[in-house]
């Protein structure tokens, strides 16, 4: 054996040893964790202190062994040595020994920050760096980076091993799903990922920069950082469509955070799943800012008046109440400034009172003709004056006993009819007269129309949300009960603080809360996660947002994100070079400085980990194309393959792609066609999907992917689907980790005239 397959196996057999006893101390976290649970269910004792203290401990045992469970894959990853010969493993979760010294260090706490950010010219006091590679419980690799050799024992010396864990992570086939990069985040992404709270943090980079995985684990830093402000709260995270939500969804619970909702522009109205894309034209109307008027005039619209008086027949009787009337009701309901469904009570009832008088007076004018038609009947010896003689008593009576009559009540809704998000805007949008009557000059109006029960695009709802806003809800019941269920809560919570001091929790560092504590007391039935509330509640206000891809969001789309955070705390990712929506950000600026005034900072990404030279070679023409000013990242590794140009049918890319599968072996192959071929090529490749080795996508679907190999059909096509052809062909060409094809029928653009 040479004396470096000596030293590896020392370290291996040594790591090893470590690694066992870190999952020991794992495994008996996890069976106390199991003990105390079976024991806090087995207690007896229905009183109401013994019920609460068992939901208490129970609580807090079943959210710990998740946490243990969650981090089995992969529990220690790194190891950091310093000059005074100390050692420090870093991993998924922090664990201590019988003693209670930490044995393992959460890699989100600030003591596990140099394994991060040390580097050859600063240290940090750091000599080694060590990554541990695990398959289950084993130890199959080990990657040393060297910061002191002189400051390293002879022993430590002869064990040095391994090559830069990043780059090994790099030359691993793709699996279909973003994994998570805790063990090999760099030093700029470490930037992102422990930036403060407070603000607004734009992180710009190009493709292959790690910015999405980046903001994820920023996301899971800030949950442990600031748990108690962002529990519950919770954190948003908006990506740019579904597939990419399935392709990072298993990035956070690996890391043992469950309180993220994870959401589309799309899916952000609760009951409503968009996915249909606009027409670009329509895209851009849409995603105006002025849409925003739009739809206040289309609500304002059906606030209406008579053009004349309102009559109602109602049982021989004409109520008639008079047009400056109903005017006047609409401008004081108006005027209260409330939601339009929550001034609607307003107008309803003094708008029934009018029809109560008017009865009044057309039963007085009814029984004085009656009277003068019989001649034989004495003349009263007063007039009558029925609506004189209504008290408030009596108005309300007679405004319930209306409001039952079906054409009283199709006579009020005429003016001010409860609506929904759903039925405004989808009546807005296929009435040419209303859109023409409130569209502001400028906007093109004629490109909203559509029939009549379409199905929802994703442009749509933005549009749903702002109506959502203007219309509210009539919740006086709601809140009401509100009022008195915050009562019972208050006094549920001091009693729950009690019950925390009483029982210890809060002596033992134990992290609970009494309102959430009273909360779950409170409600028999089963206990709804903050991310499972949040996710159904439209006007949930998160703790935190993160919004990736995101100069694809739209000003509208932008309003809707905002509502959600109202405390301004974002995390805000993106490439301003692959914006593909035509409604989409040309600067950070002009999307989030009419929310935030010039109060954001950035963080730029400029080096690719992800996408060979020879092909950003490739990428960087097509950037230079549309905006020569930008540079591509530079990409830190070099030995990929050269990309080719294939001339062929499309019919041929069955046996291309079945070609591409053998050349990288294991990994994956994405198709990114143009929106013209994609129907065909999937037709080709029928199995092809994101759990496929294969996956057929548009260009818009394969954002915020990667593959190992690329095969980009119909280039031309991609450049001429849109005014953003060249950012699209931009996002396609580097999706690659390894190898990129090109097909063509007609010959290259000559934007990639380096391919051959």
């Amino acid at each position: 054996m040479t004396n470096r397959q000596d030293g590896f196996a020392q370290a291996l057999d040594s790591e090893q040893r470590t690694v066992s006893w870190l999952y020991g101390r794992l495994d008996t976290a996890r069976a106390r964790a199991q003990a105390a649970l079976r024991e806090v269910y087995g207690r007896s004792g229905g009183t109401r202190q013994a019920r609460v203290e068992r939901e208490v401990l129970a609580g807090e045992q079943t959210r710990r062994l998740a946490q243990l469970n969650a981090v089995e894959r992969g529990l220690c990853f790194g190891r950091i040595d310093d000059g005074a010969g100390g050692s420090t493993y870093v991993g998924r979760i922090g664990l201590r020994d019988e003693e209670h010294e930490s044995v393992l260090i959460d890699w989100r706490a600030p003591a596990a920050r140099p394994f991060y950010v040390a580097t050859a010219t600063d240290p940090g006091g750091l000599v080694r760096r060590r990554h541990l590679h695990l398959k289950e419980r084993r130890v199959v690799g080990i990657d040393d980076e060297v910061f002191d050799l002189e400051g390293m024992s002879e022993g430590d010396r002869r064990t040095l091993v391994g090559e830069a864990a990043l780059l090994a992570a790099l030359r691993r086939g793709r699996t279909g799903r973003m994994g998570d990069v805790v063990a090999t985040i760099q030093i700029e992404q470490d930037r992102v990922i422990r930036s403060s709270l407070q603000g607004a943090l734009v992180v710009q980079g190009g493709p292959g920069t790690g910015k999405t995985v980046a903001a994820l684990h920023r996301a899971a830093y800030l949950l442990y950082t600031h748990r108690e402000a962002l529990e519950r709260r919770g954190v948003l995270v908006v990506g740019p469509n579904p597939m990419f939500l399935r392709y990072i969804g298993q990035v956070l619970p690996a890391l043992g955070e469950t309180q993220v909702v994870m959401t589309t522009v799309g899916e952000m109205f609760p009951g409503v799943r968009a996915s249909g894309a606009d027409t670009p034209a329509a895209a851009v109307v849409k995603g105006d800012a002025r849409m925003a008027q739009v739809v206040a005039g289309a609500l304002e619209l059906r606030q209406a008046a008579p053009d004349g008086d309102l009559v109602v027949e109602l049982d021989g009787l004409a109520l008639r109440v008079p047009r400056r009337t109903c005017l006047l009701l609409r401008d004081r309901a108006r005027a209260v400034r409330l939601p339009h469904n929550m001034a609607r009570k307003l107008f309803v009832t003094e708008m029934l009172k009018e029809l109560a008088r008017a009865e009044a007076r057309a039963l007085e004018e009814s029984l004085r003709i009656d009277e003068l038609e019989v001649d034989d009947e004495p003349e009263l010896s007063q007039p009558l004056d029925l609506e004189g003689d209504l008290d408030e008593v009596d108005l309300d009576v007679a405004s319930a006993r209306l409001w039952g009559e079906p054409q009283v009540r199709r006579a009020v809704d005429g003016l001010w009819p409860e609506l929904t998000p759903q039925r405004l805007i989808g009546e807005l949008l296929s009435s040419p007269d209303a859109l023409w009557s409130v569209a502001p000059s400028g906007l093109d109006w004629r490109q909203l129309l559509r029939p009549r029960g379409a199905a929802w695009t994703v442009g749509d709802v933005p549009l749903l949300d702002e109506a959502a806003e203007l219309l509210g809800e009539d919740d006086s019941a709601e809140r009401a009960s509100a009022r008195e269920a915050g009562r019972e809560r208050a006094e549920r919570e001091l009693y729950a603080q009690e019950v925390l001091t009483s029982t210890g929790v809060l002596e033992q560092g134990v992290f609970e809360r009494a309102d959430v504590l009273a909360g779950r007391h409170a409600d028999d039935g089963a206990e709804l996660t903050t991310a499972e509330r949040a996710a159904a509640d439209r006007s949930w206000a998160y703790g935190h947002v993160i919004v990736d891809e995101a100069q694809e969001l739209s000003a509208m789309a932008w309003r809707m994100v905002m509502r959600r955070v109202p405390a301004k705390s974002l995390t805000v990712v993106g490439d301003l070079a692959q914006t593909g929506s035509s409604a989409g950000a040309r600067s950070w600026g002009q999307v989030l400085d009419p929310y935030l005034r010039g109060r954001w900072r950035e963080e730029r990404l400029l080096v690719n980990y992800r996408t060979p030279a020879e092909i950003m070679a490739v990428a960087a023409d097509v950037l230079a194309s549309f905006a020569p000013e930008q540079a591509p990242p530079e990409s830190v590794r070099e030995g990929g393959q050269v990309p080719r140009a294939v001339r062929m049918p499309l019919s041929g890319l069955p046996a291309l792609v079945e070609e591409e599968l053998a050349r990288i072996g294991e990994g994956r192959v994405g198709v990114v066609t143009s929106d013209a071929r994609h129907a065909e090529a999937s037709r080709l490749l029928p199995a092809a999907d994101l759990e496929a080795a294969v996956a057929v996508l548009t260009v818009g679907q394969a954002k915020g992917l990667e593959f190992d190999a690329v095969v980009v059909v119909d280039p031309a096509g991609i450049l001429a689907q849109s005014a953003m052809g060249g950012q699209d062909l931009y996002v396609a060409v580097t999706r690659a980790t390894r190898r990129l094809t090109v097909v063509h029928e007609d010959g290259l653009p000559d934007v990639l005239s380096r391919i051959y």
